[in-house]
């Protein structure tokens, strides 16, 4: 199919991705839903091909919100990264196995992050490579977006009663010290947003508050986690880019990428700062509300 998108529409689906994809409302969703309501029908026949130029596209903007995450969590990689190197050099001292030997006291703290970080990513890494494209083909359309959408409100707001009914009987926990288990529950919670509709920000907070996070704690612990998904999944889809369906969208995608990036960069300031004080609470209702009106306008 020949590429069809205009660079104003290119900067507002990159808008719309890089705030979406951290706002816990969804990015998949409203990136199906917003092209429908503007009557964009270029865009929404696009979406649910099992080859179109429009997932080329998107595959430049997820690479564009991770690069605006990486630039706001910079000083945290490097020391993640260092916390590696410190760990290696130790490995002559310790044996290879204290690489997953994670809670001895010789354990970098830093390292110890990164470690819970990359078993968090391989479920969601692993049903992404079996079941993303399927489940977009499926279910890219208005009607079903709409209807996750009202499930992904649902989520939230249950998500934010347990933490209420349960927030004085559970130990507070931070993510330096989070078990392999807790994170690896969580990451497999991300699995989930593989559904357009479904927020993958919401869905790890709400698994991140059910084990004992609170509010800023799960927030920064989404924001770390969604970084190397979003990455892995946009160079892992880039050579769709750079072959024929890229054809007269690179530059369109470019201009939509950096949009995205500033919009993520703007957006997780602005989260991070949420969080520390304030709940889930009106990002659940408003995916509740807009998911259920667009379920009416749709149906």
């Amino acid at each position: 199919m020949l590429a069809s998108l205009s660079y104003l529409q290119a900067i507002i689906m990159g808008l719309l991705q890089g705030a979406t994809e951290l706002f816990p409302i969804s990015s998949l969703g409203h990136g199906v839903l917003f092209p429908a309501l503007m009557g964009w029908h270029n865009l929404v026949n696009a979406q649910s091909q099992s080859e179109s130029f429009f997932l080329a596209f998107i595959v430049g903007l997820h690479v564009g919100t991770a690069v605006g995450l990486i630039i706001y969590y910079w000083r945290t990689w490097a020391a993640l990264f260092r916390g590696l190197f410190e760990q290696l050099r130790g490995v002559s001292d310790r044996g290879v196995s204290s690489l997953w030997r994670i809670n001895e006291p010789t354990t970098d703290a830093n390292y110890r992050l990164l470690f819970v970080l990359a078993i968090a990513t391989i479920p969601v890494g692993i049903a992404g490579v079996l079941l993303e494209h399927k489940l977009r083909v499926l279910f890219a359309k208005p009607l079903a977006a709409a209807i996750f959408l009202s499930i992904n409100g649902v989520i939230l707001l249950i998500g934010e009663r347990l933490r209420r009914t349960r927030g004085r009987h559970v130990r507070h926990k931070q993510i330096a010290t989070m078990s392999t288990r807790s994170a690896l529950a969580i990451g497999t919670s991300q699995i989930l947003a593989l559904f357009a509709g479904i927020s993958r920000s919401g869905i790890t907070m709400v698994s991140g508050l059910t084990s004992g996070l609170d509010h800023e704690e799960s927030a920064n612990f989404a924001f770390l986690l969604a970084t190397p998904v979003i990455l892995l999944a946009g160079l892992y889809k880039l050579p769709d880019l750079m072959g024929p369906l890229g054809d007269g969208l690179r530059m369109q995608t470019f201009v939509g990428a950096l949009c995205a990036m500033v919009m993520a960069l703007i957006s997780v300031k602005f989260l991070t700062r949420w969080f520390t004080t304030k709940t889930l609470l009106p990002f659940g209702v408003y995916s509740l509300v807009a998911g259920l009106l667009c379920v009416v306008r749709f149906a």
